[in-house]
């Protein structure tokens, strides 16, 4: 009888990645965080993302077999979905934490998956480059609040498109890639310090596969001050939702308004009336406000070209949706668009309808009366 070895997948998903996000937490590292988060109304989404991934797997149903953790670390996901699965680890509590990814990762390896697949942020990344073997080939789905690793997909279809290429036989090489992490309590304090901790084998497609986020400060000033003075002579009597990033930090500082980095602040007749604030509070102001009324200020993160979805949660569909893809001023400095090589721009808001409404052309601010128009496409 000839025997046909169906593909084995390892799943490991960290429930609670990313529900700081939504409520300006920065984060979601460490117990008191996730409680605190889950008091101000955050929902965890982790579990939505994997789901978005392997929905675009049933129908290679019958060549796949997951070897995953009980529950809402994996075994929700795929039996909700009708795979065929095992269960190789049981967290003994409902609040997982980092030493059970690690105990995860460690016993699904004794079953010798084809690739290990996991989702979270650079936390979650961290703890499975703890526990996991040098060989063993890793994909990350991202679902955190902070990705600066290399390990992850650009996008959880992204994701399954390099899973799908691998079990119909494709060929797929493979390279090792970064692990970052920033210092979270820094993130809280608007500093950005990231740290690599090692690497990890992951497949190597480019198109799927983020870039290492670039950290490095931003060295053209005279450029950051143009972009500023533009800024400044289009907003009159508008209100402007400050987003993150430390372009847009430089040019609130030469506008002389204080700046949350890695937040979402909110500025009115040259004033900031509010810092850090939430995705319910951001949708509040939102709507009490006359349409046309409200820009968005945006920047683009170095090396990645995401525009929306990494690090600014706080930007949901909803709100996205109120203020209205031709309210946005997207900023950034010639160098930094060359930086991604021509490759688009990326929206990953978490709602597929409205990042292909969004896709398409875009004007980007890159000095003083001068702009420049680029591609940003949903990231499929």
């Amino acid at each position: 009888m000839q025997y046909s070895r169906r593909f084995s997948i390892g799943l490991v998903i960290n429930p609670f990645a990313g529900i700081g996000g939504a409520v300006a937490l920065k984060g979601s590292d460490g117990e008191h965080t996730r409680q605190t988060a889950l008091a101000l109304g955050a929902t965890p989404k982790a579990n939505h993302r994997v789901t978005t991934a392997l929905q675009q797997l049933q129908y290679l149903a019958n060549q796949i077999h997951f070897v995953t953790a009980a529950g809402s670390m994996g075994a929700d996901a795929v039996a909700g979905l009708g795979f065929d699965y095992n269960i190789a680890y049981q967290p003994q509590a409902q609040q997982t934490e980092a030493t059970d990814t690690q105990a995860a990762i460690r016993a699904i390896q004794e079953h010798n998956p084809d690739v290990i697949v996991f989702a979270g942020g650079d936390g979650t990344a961290r703890d499975v480059y703890t526990a996991i073997k040098p060989e063993q080939l890793v994909l990350g789905i991202p679902a955190g609040v902070k990705i600066h690793s290399g390990v992850y997909s650009i996008s959880p279809k992204a994701a399954s498109r390099v899973l799908e290429n691998m079990i119909s036989g494709g060929l797929s090489s493979v390279r090792y890639a970064d692990v970052m992490d920033i210092d979270e309590d820094l993130f809280r304090q608007g500093t950005v310090k990231a740290k690599r901790f090692g690497e990890m084998l992951v497949p190597d497609e480019l198109q799927y596969i983020q870039a290492v986020k670039m950290g490095g400060k931003e060295s053209d000033e005279l450029v950051l001050a143009d972009i500023a003075a533009e800024v400044e002579e289009r907003l009159d009597d508008e209100h402007l939702i400050v987003g993150s990033g430390s372009t847009i930090n430089a040019i609130m500082e030469d506008m002389g308004l204080n700046n949350t980095l890695l937040g979402v602040d909110w500025v009115h007749d040259g004033d900031v009336l509010a810092q850090d604030l939430t995705e319910s509070e951001l949708y509040e102001r939102v709507k009490q406000v006359s349409s046309g009324q409200v820009k968005l200020l945006l920047t683009v993160i170095g090396g990645q070209g995401h525009v929306i979805g990494r690090g600014n949660q706080q930007l949901s569909p909803r709100v996205l949706d109120a203020v209205g893809r031709e309210n946005v001023w997207l900023v950034a400095t010639k160098s930094k668009l060359k930086g991604l090589e021509g490759r688009p721009l990326r929206i990953d808001s978490g709602d597929d309808a409205l990042d292909h409404a969004w896709s398409g052309m875009i004007s980007v601010i890159t000095g003083y009366h001068d702009e420049v128009v680029v591609r940003i496409e949903a990231v499929d």
